[in-house]
């Protein structure tokens, strides 16, 4: 295996711990023998737990000397609840470290230098650093800011309604486009909606897939009703943080720098219209994925409100950067330009 094809498997290790890791980031590490041939691959695990780094050292074992170490993230070179990354690949005797990006935290960075002043080569950002970068977007963009990297989900249909002329939802959307969901909400750390798709829909906001036991954090934006005490949203199958605000109305940014502080890094907003019209005008969504059902109402509530655009010149503007098919369904998912 090549440099690429090496690299391309730690993105997918990365990618594979999304919604695991916070507030640590979701790193994809494997190591190769002179030969190509992988001899260890590992995955940050839950905070507290060994990072990418070590995991994979640990399977290589003795073959981990002379070998090349291919990591999404330059390896931390800070002592936390674990060990510097650094340290361990020079213990380890790898001779080589390909690593996709910079660390932007300034407590754990340095790992660059570091190797590279014990004897080892180092190279950063040559091998499919956009991958890495993709792969890790949301962590690197909180850390950086220090509010989570906020995505916006919805479905509709190819008009853009969320629901019927009577107000009727389900399902706009497949059982596949469904099960879709629980796989995009299984990836982050917190999931948002608003206190009127509470009263409305009773959702639970949990992940219901078998093959994973992802608790993200149930944020309720309440208006100017109180939540029942009976919601769904209220169960112990996850913890749930209820915000209020002054008058009926959250400050959105304080909201975030809180879940932030809270060790959330990444979060789905699943809110209605109103909310999400909300995030969007105070330019709080980073990225949108949405589910467009082949179906067309002609009348009934879209799936956006109010997010302060008067005119086309001041449109938000997405990159597409990804269109699947899922079941009957279109997903479309899309970065804000620049980020």
């Amino acid at each position: 295996m090549d440099d690429q094809e090496l690299m391309r498997r730690a993105v997918e290790l990365a990618r594979l711990s999304l919604g695991e890791t916070s507030p640590n980031p979701n790193v994809g590490a494997v190591i190769a023998a002179p030969d190509g041939t992988v001899v260890g691959e590992g995955r940050t695990a839950p905070a507290g737990g060994p990072h990418a780094e070590v995991r994979a050292l640990e399977q290589a074992g003795e073959r981990a000397r002379g070998a090349t170490a291919y990591v999404t993230l330059e390896p931390c070179n800070h002592t936390g609840r674990t060990g510097p990354c650094t340290q361990a690949l020079i213990r380890a005797g790898v001779t080589r470290v390909v690593a996709g990006v910079r660390d932007p935290n300034p407590v754990a960075a340095g790992g660059v230098e570091a190797l590279r002043a014990a004897g080892l080569a180092v190279e950063i950002g040559t091998v499919l650093p956009d991958e890495a970068r993709d792969a890790m977007a949301g962590w690197l963009t909180a850390v950086t800011r220090g509010t989570p990297y906020v995505i916006w989900k919805f479905a509709a249909t190819l008009d853009g309604r969320s629901a019927a002329a009577d107000g009727t939802s389900k399902w706009i959307t497949s059982p596949e486009a469904r099960e879709d969901v629980h796989r995009l909400r299984a990836g982050v750390d917190a999931i948002i909606a608003g206190g009127g798709t509470v009263l409305a829909d009773d959702p639970q906001l949990t992940v219901r897939l078998p093959d994973r036991r992802a608790r993200p954090l149930r944020v309720v934006v309440e208006g100017s009703r109180s939540t029942p005490g009976g919601s769904k949203v209220l169960d112990d199958s996850a913890p749930t943080w209820v915000v209020t605000g002054e008058g009926g109305r959250v400050a959105l940014q304080p909201m975030l720098h809180e879940l932030y502080r809270r060790g959330v890094r990444t979060a789905l907003l699943e809110g209605g219209p109103t909310l999400a019209g909300a995030f969007l005008a105070e330019g709080l969504v980073d990225r949108v994925v949405a589910y467009l059902a082949p179906k067309l109402l002609g009348a009934g509530p879209a799936a956006l409100g109010a997010a302060g655009i008067s005119t086309i010149s001041e449109a938000l503007t997405f990159d597409v950067v990804d269109l699947a098919r899922i079941g009957p369904d279109v997903r479309l998912t899309a970065t804000v330009k620049g980020v």
